[in-house]
């Protein structure tokens, strides 16, 4: 039954994808970790491989569409897949477990990495809600050759990526502001960019990943088949709904997942 509502949910987070062009680890590992039962540090390997590969199909589609901005694509996703790469290849495996360890308290590896996965929820869950709430008139103009900042754009990129690969994220809740405020490219081409930019990071980050674990093939790649529906709905869907109110609304629901994480951490009793 589990897996059953599972799978139902993986529709959710393609759709999700499909929609923002980013934001279904957010979903993924908690539901691989609460619902699934699947530890941390595996979890958030098989949220690399599912978000990699439903992004993969939702870029091909908005390419067609003329959508992804190549040159951004590269720009950003060339340093951030090095550090998604490197950060699962062999910072996570380094990680001591337990991570920390106090008088009446120990912090293990996989809880250590949850935790921070919720703060960075946070964080962009902050971003995107303030976001939403702007009008039309205060979105950034679209960047000029002149006013790219193209090293603050290669450093953000790499923190992306260090970002992601810890967390198991292909990072498209934090790429997206990226793009649109640094970048500065219109907010449906910075999701279209953003899942072109998570299909590369992801996938490569996964195949780090895949070295250091036994991979469960059975289950993960039905998941990632439902999850392909549903990028398949939300980036037809994309096109009716304003992007902005979109945002605000996943950001409300992005914050009540974190602090859900960090009372099952640090409150809930088994």
């Amino acid at each position: 039954m589990e897996e059953i509502i599972g799978f139902l949910i993986a529709i959710i987070v393609g759709f999700t994808m499909g929609l923002l062009g980013g934001g279904g680890s957010i979903l993924a590992v908690p539901i691989f970790i609460y619902i699934l039962n699947i530890e941390a540090v595996i979890a958030t390997g098989y949220s690399l491989f599912v978000v990699g590969a439903a992004a993969l199909v939702g870029a091909y589609r908005y390419f067609r569409e003329g959508l992804v901005n190549l040159k951004i694509a590269l720009i950003f996703g060339a340093p951030s897949l090095v550090m998604v790469y490197l950060t699962r290849a062999y910072i996570v495996p380094a990680l001591p477990d337990p991570f920390l360890t106090f008088e009446l308290f120990v912090l293990t590896k996989n809880a250590a990495i949850v935790v921070f996965f919720a703060i960075v929820m946070l964080f962009s869950s902050t971003i995107m809600i303030r976001k939403g709430a702007k009008k039309p008139s205060e979105i950034p103009k679209t960047a000029t050759a002149k006013t790219l900042n193209i090293p603050v754009l290669v450093i953000n990129a790499i923190l992306v990526g260090l970002i992601a690969g810890l967390v198991g994220a292909g990072g498209g809740f934090l790429i997206v502001p990226s793009l649109v405020f640094l970048a500065r490219i219109p907010m449906k081409k910075a999701i279209a960019t953003s899942l072109f930019i998570i299909a590369i990071n992801s996938l490569l980050g996964f195949l780090g990943d895949w070295q250091n674990h036994d991979i469960d093939w059975r289950f993960l790649l039905p998941f990632t088949s439902f999850t392909i529906v549903g990028i398949l709905l939300g980036t037809h869907f994309c096109k009716y709904i304003p992007s902005t109110k979109l945002k605000q609304f996943f950001g409300y629901m992005v914050l009540v997942i974190a602090f859900f994480i960090l009372y099952r951490e640090f409150i809930y009793v088994n």
